[in-house]
């Protein structure tokens, strides 16, 4: 008969260890980074990255890097007095509630995104209405380029009902958190009752983070 104690120790032994989690690294220099890091946009590629604080720091002046990273930074704005009417929303051609604008500094216009089961789709729509937004609302014309974003609820929502838009100007990857959730939750023409409520949920916790213009 097998002696149990080394039964169990086979056992033991043969048991396969849990697997760590990934760690977090910096895309450029390669330092472990906490989960709470900061990013950086890669404006040839036009993609985030992870980094740590010394790479983001390096990149917070405009044209550092000779202008290929730039590091995205944590303002939170809220556009207390911003004007969007129902009209000008409906000449943007946004299909949803939800979109957002930034600055492309490589293709020098503005660009105009919004959440789907898609993931971020780019409105290819002309964007006349823009210039008399940004007219209306001298704010915008503060944003940085590339990094930061002005992001859009509409007053209108599924079911007829209505309510006041809300805008702010955050960091641009706060806008791609925001795809990233609704991606994995959306469901139907409108997203659904649990992006929804994500979607609620995400815009009150910006609503807490901003300050007021």
């Amino acid at each position: 008969m097998s002696d149990p104690l080394a039964v169990l120790q086979r056992i033991r032994e043969s048991t396969p260890r849990a697997i760590e989690p990934a760690e977090e690294v910096c895309e450029l220099c390669g330092e472990r980074i906490s989960p709470e890091h900061r990013h950086l946009v890669d404006l040839h590629a036009r993609t985030l990255m992870c980094a740590c604080r010394g790479c983001f720091l390096l990149f917070e002046s405009e044209g550092a890097g000779g202008g290929h990273f730039r590091s995205v930074p944590e303002r939170y704005v809220a556009c207390n007095d911003f004007e969007l009417t129902p009209a000008q929303w409906d000449s943007l051609q946004i299909p949803v509630s939800v979109a957002f604008f930034f600055l492309n500094s490589s293709l020098g216009r503005v660009a105009a995104f919004y959440p789907g089961p898609a993931g971020a789709t780019e409105s290819e729509l002309p964007l006349d209405t823009w210039a008399d937004v940004v007219e209306a609302n001298p704010l915008l014309g503060s944003m940085q380029p590339d990094v930061e974003a002005f992001l859009v609820r509409a007053g209108s929502v599924p079911g007829g009902r209505t309510r006041r838009a809300e805008c702010f100007i955050v960091p641009i990857d706060t806008c791609y958190e925001l795809v990233g959730h609704l991606r994995r939750l959306w469901r139907g023409f409108d997203g659904g009752s649990e992006a929804n409520r994500k979607l609620d949920d995400f815009f009150t916790a910006i609503r807490e983070r901003a300050r007021p213009q």
